[in-house]
């Protein structure tokens, strides 16, 4: 017999499965909490990526918090860390192209058609 689950995920691509199942995850952890599910969904839209989902469930599994404005506050700190780890590959990244460039024959060859 199949899961549920199986079943309502199977005519999605594999990202989108990861990602509702995650979201069944986190609607299962705020359904214990006594909270209704639709929240679970929003958080998991704002949250957008599956890791980030199953973050906030294992904290609801883990810290069992007891008002809603503690699961935003985690929500949110999730989310800053998101956003600290993309500012830092971003910067990761156009440091290693500036670095390219001063390191490019081009640039050794502007240098020297500038000095003569």
């Amino acid at each position: 017999m199949q899961d549920y689950g199986e079943v309502r995920h199977r005519h999605m691509t594999p990202n989108q499965r990861i990602w509702a199942m995650s979201r069944d995850h986190l609607a299962a952890a705020v359904s214990s909490l006594g909270y209704p599910e639709e929240f679970a969904d929003l958080l998991a839209k704002q949250l957008g990526s599956p890791k980030a989902i199953d973050r906030l469930t294992s904290y609801l599994y883990q810290a069992k918090p007891g008002t809603v404005e503690m699961i935003i506050d985690e929500m949110l700190a999730i989310q800053s860390d998101i956003d600290t780890w993309r500012e830092k590959k971003e910067s990761q990244e156009a440091q290693a192209r500036y670095n390219s460039w001063l390191n490019s024959e081009a640039r050794w060859k502007n240098e020297e058609d500038r000095e003569r």
